[in-house]
């Protein structure tokens, strides 16, 4: 959901006055429209305009992936801080609240998909969209280097069959990307099954609807018994852990980004009572959402 109940960011500064919003932008810094079937820059080309800082903000229809060549930085990601280094990938899906703060003179590259080009190149049966839709860190490959140096060369020239050779190559990107993360984590047979992949896309199609195990299960046309079995072994936890845990997420995403008072965010994840929503925040995290927010702005209420 991108409506302004997600938009307003929380700034750290004690003030009584209206917190700014998170800028969703296409390009960072541009409201118009993605000129090109994707676009590739170097990371400095921009980041020198804003003094190698980007505040947070989020893409409402655009898919980024960054390569460090040299330098590096901090990443915000979903309010997560990330140290970035040289030969790094970082990976920031469509509505991700995210941020940069790079050493000056940091090289690198920026690939920014649309959206659009991503739902013709991500085939449901490969599993891929469930890969990418988590902002991550990763260690990059000399071909990932590879092909994003051929990504900004070809989007530098206006040679004949340009937007389809760019296609191929941000598909061939991605494809590598997720292979990056998939090996990072040492995801085995079972955690690359199409029918757990299947689940991960179901679940950030519904997390918000409060669908059960049983709904999940019902929709793969399994049990709920099989479907905790499948999950368990490919990550160590059961259905019902991990359908709390991305409400969870979202819920911290709120708490970070924004203003709005636990009750509406309760509300806007599908709580029906607010309070219940707060035990159920503090049972998974050890802190209710008000004491969250207070310790994440220093004790402030």
């Amino acid at each position: 959901m991108e409506g302004s109940a997600f938009v307003l960011y929380n700034s750290n500064m004690r003030t009584t006055a209206p917190a700014p919003a998170i800028r969703v932008y296409n390009l960072f810094g541009e409201s118009g429209d993605l000129p090109d079937v994707v676009h590739c820059e170097t990371i400095a080309s921009r980041s020198v305009l804003h003094d190698w800082n980007l505040a947070v903000h989020r893409h409402a229809r655009l898919h980024q992936v960054l390569l460090i060549e040299r330098g590096g930085g901090e990443a915000t990601l979903d309010g997560r801080m990330v140290p970035l280094r040289p030969m790094q990938i970082v990976n920031v899906p469509v509505g991700h609240v995210h941020g940069f703060r790079f050493v000056p003179g940091t090289q690198g590259w920026v690939l920014t998909i649309a959206a659009e080009i991503l739902d013709e190149a991500l085939l449901a049966s490969e599993g891929l969209r469930g890969v990418l839709s988590r902002s991550a860190v990763v260690r990059g490959t000399p071909q990932i280097r590879t092909t994003m140096k051929q990504i900004f060369a070809e989007h530098a020239a206006r040679d004949f069959g340009r937007a389809h050779v760019l296609r191929a190559l941000s598909a061939a990107m991605i494809g590598l990307v997720a292979r990056a993360f998939t090996s990072e984590r040492g995801s085995n047979g079972a955690a690359e099954s199409g029918l757990f992949r299947r689940f991960e896309m179901l679940l950030e199609q519904h997390y918000l609807e409060r669908w059960s195990v049983a709904d999940y299960a019902g929709a793969l046309s399994v049990t709920p018994t099989h479907l905790n079995r499948l999950t368990r072994a490919a990550t160590g936890d059961t259905a019902s852990h991990l359908i709390l845990n991305r409400l969870i997420r979202e819920a911290r995403r709120n708490l970070v980004y924004t203003n709005l008072p636990v009750s509406t965010i309760a509300y806007t994840l599908g709580f029906e009572d607010p309070a219940y929503f707060s035990r159920v925040y503090t049972a998974a995290t050890g802190l209710s959402p008000r004491a969250f927010r207070a310790r994440l702005h220093g004790g402030e209420d």
